[in-house]
């Protein structure tokens, strides 16, 4: 599992012409699951350090303008975007290939799963992108500030 977080004054995603979410303040996710990613990870370790990680970042400015809060803290937004493309190789030729994806339908649970539970977490903050759908995904990065959280740095220990 991968997280592309952005920290935006405000996103949006469109499908075909028509806004099917949009946020003020907060945070863009992309999200995207690789094939070593199973039906398990729901409810594990791994899976519970992501979401408490992404929900706590620290990248939102206190009153003396330094980045101390997270997203609850500030009162910011979510929307998470599924993203397959986390899990490009290109080390090969020019185009990517993406064998190490999850393969469509796991990766459909996993995502439903993970707005679920961050709809949960974040009651009324929470907006979800259209899985599989061919989205226009609009933002303001405010900073910038990108950051990347990969499930493979929390294995460990």
């Amino acid at each position: 599992m991968r997280f592309v977080v952005q920290r935006v004054s405000s996103a949006q995603v469109d499908i075909s012409g028509e806004r099917v979410a949009a946020i003020g303040p907060g945070l863009l996710v992309l999200a995207g699951f690789g094939r070593e990613d199973g039906p398990e990870l729901p409810g594990s370790r791994v899976w519970g350090v992501m979401l408490d990680k992404l929900l706590s970042l620290r990248v939102f400015p206190d009153a003396a303008g330094k980045m101390n809060l997270g997203l609850a803290d500030f009162g910011g937004e979510l929307l998470v975007v599924s993203q397959f493309t986390l899990y490009a190789d290109c080390r090969r030729g020019r185009r990517p290939s993406f064998t190490d994806a999850a393969a469509p339908t796991l990766a459909k649970d996993l995502y439903d799963r993970l707005c679920a539970d961050l709809a949960a977490r974040c009651p009324g903050r929470f907006f979800p992108g259209v899985f599989g759908a061919d989205m226009d995904v609009g933002l303001v990065n405010r900073g910038p500030v990108t950051v990347v959280l990969d499930a493979g740095d929390f294995l460990g220990g």
